[in-house]
């Protein structure tokens, strides 16, 4: 295909918006926005802004955008969870291509019916699975298949939520509620799911889980904390939203999350939207129930195992992994974008992938990858590295996620996949 690939987006927001449609108007001889959709007038104002499209090409709901005929060779859908099945299905009969924000739904029979409909009318699903688009995944990847460690047979990942990433996104945010979004190993950690399952190119037997909400709750506020943090009178805490909000506003303008807080935001507009809005309020009395920390244990089908740390209570965000193998192990630091090649009775290598690349930006580089390779998989070329996250494979990593959400309210008692 020559022309630039036409591209609608359902969800105007920090993903929709901020990250992927800008990341398309820096490729314009490729691809471009021509309609979006969301109930935002202030979000669409600004994808007009960014995109160029015209006011005839807003829609201020996803619906009424795909009551119209299809209008673009491909949809994004970024809104909300519990929204995204619905608003998948409903793109895909009417003939798009999907780049589909995680987790595709927050079922597991939606998340097998979304991918038996993709199958059955040929049309291609990419599930927003950034992780493996990174340099950072893709070089233990090659280890891995290369056979540099010989067969894996245990692996250890840490997903570092960090303290303020917690308070942001799952006790103040969109994600703090499983009754309004999900459970919090599906929202935040199907990536991390689906990272354990390609790495190691397994299936999962069995998996059990163990966690919970240990400090963001009503009993553990400190005396004399408010409601709200622009009431409060509680010195040094950690979690103030105004101090946290507008100290990352001085140090980094628009940016993810203040920009999340309030659309192009100023120190007005934050304030304005501490005093009135959620991301204002105290992270001891939010209507937050999704946990904290949580530990997730895989069998996969040959015997190995794998397992998965989620917590809130680390002071800097990251991803930590370690694999072993019959030959060696390798471990990982995503903040320090290092790997460690420890092969048995040889030197240790470490590979510094900041000689590789300098954009980590955007989950370690991923966002803008997945972008040029689901561009490129629209325009009918070859996308390299066995990376691309089809929803037929990248589904199982939401039913583990599942599964371990049964095993965590059920006492820890073992799941069986298959």
């Amino acid at each position: 295909m020559d022309r630039p690939i036409t591209i609608a987006v359902a969800g105007c927001g920090s993903r929709g918006q901020l990250v992927y449609a800008r990341l398309i108007a820096d490729m314009p001889e490729s691809a471009r926005v021509v309609a979006a959709a969301d109930q935002d007038p202030e979000k669409l104002a600004g994808m007009r802004r960014l995109t160029g499209i015209g006011e005839d090409a807003c829609y201020a709901t996803v619906e009424e955008m795909l009551d119209q005929p299809r209008l673009a060779d491909a949809m994004l859908i970024c809104t909300q969870d519990r929204s995204h099945f619905g608003h998948a299905r409903a793109a895909l009969l009417k003939g798009y291509d999907l780049l589909l924000e995680k987790p595709a739904s927050t079922t597991a029979e939606e998340c097998e019916a979304l991918a038996e409909l993709a199958a059955r009318l040929g049309r291609r699903v990419v599930v927003c699975h950034v992780l493996r688009y990174t340099v950072f995944f893709q070089t233990l990847k090659k280890l891995i298949d290369e056979g540099v460690i010989g067969d894996t047979v245990n692996v250890a990942a840490f997903e570092r939520v960090c303290y303020w990433h917690q308070a942001h996104s799952f006790v103040r945010g969109n994600w703090r509620n499983s009754e309004e979004s999900c459970c919090m190993i599906l929202a935040k950690c199907c990536h991390d799911l689906d990272i354990l399952l390609w790495l190691t190119g397994k299936r999962c037997k069995r998996v059990s889980s163990f966690g919970g909400l240990h400090l963001f709750r009503r009993d553990k506020a400190p005396a004399g904390s408010a409601e709200r943090c622009v009431d409060c009178a509680v010195e040094g805490c950690p979690f103030n939203a105004v101090d946290y909000y507008l100290g990352r506003f001085r140090e980094s303008g628009n940016a993810w999350p203040q920009n999340v807080v309030a659309f192009e935001p100023t120190e007005e507009k934050l304030l304005a939207a501490l005093r009135d809005g959620p991301y204002g309020r105290c992270v001891y009395r939010c209507d937050n129930d999704v946990v904290d920390h949580q530990v997730v244990n895989l069998e996969l089908e040959d015997g190995a195992t794998a397992s998965l740390t989620m917590t809130a209570f680390t002071a800097h965000e990251g991803r930590l992994i370690r694999i072993g193998g019959t030959m060696g192990e390798l471990f990982g630091d995503m903040d320090a974008q290092t790997i460690r090649v420890m092969r048995y009775g040889q030197p240790d290598e470490v590979i510094d992938l900041r000689a590789q690349t300098e954009d980590f930006s955007g989950h370690g580089g991923g966002d803008a990858r997945l972008m040029k390779d689901f561009i490129a998989l629209l325009q009918g070329k070859e996308v390299p590295g066995g990376r691309l996250s089809s929803i037929d494979r990248s589904v199982e990593s939401h039913l583990v996620a599942l599964a371990a959400e049964r095993s965590r309210l059920n006492g820890g008692e073992s799941v069986e996949m298959y």
